[in-house]
């Protein structure tokens, strides 16, 4: 069964002034079916968080760890949760 889920991950590396935020936007637009946002955090990570179908929600963290992203990608935190609805598209933040 592929329930929808959501997904909250933290990247860290060089993520920030690459265009990370645009590529993020753009995978999770070709995958399909994912609603959310991507966001720079003050600490130098970037935050990734997506609503959908968990196969769409996996594919876009595994392009995340192991995709040709822009920068440097050093290292993939995430959490799984209930999705809390209220994404229209996937924005950038």
């Amino acid at each position: 069964m592929n329930e929808n889920v959501r997904l909250t991950a933290w990247v860290r590396g060089r993520v920030q002034g690459v265009g990370f935020r645009w590529w993020t936007r753009a995978t999770a637009l070709e995958i399909g079916g994912t609603a959310g946002y991507v966001s720079n955090l003050d600490d130098g990570r970037v935050q990734v968080v997506a609503e959908g179908p968990r196969d769409q929600c996996q594919q876009l963290l595994d392009w995340l760890r192991d995709g040709d992203t822009p920068g440097r990608v050093d290292g993939v935190t995430e959490i799984w949760g209930e999705p809390r609805g209220g994404y229209h598209s996937f924005q950038i933040r």
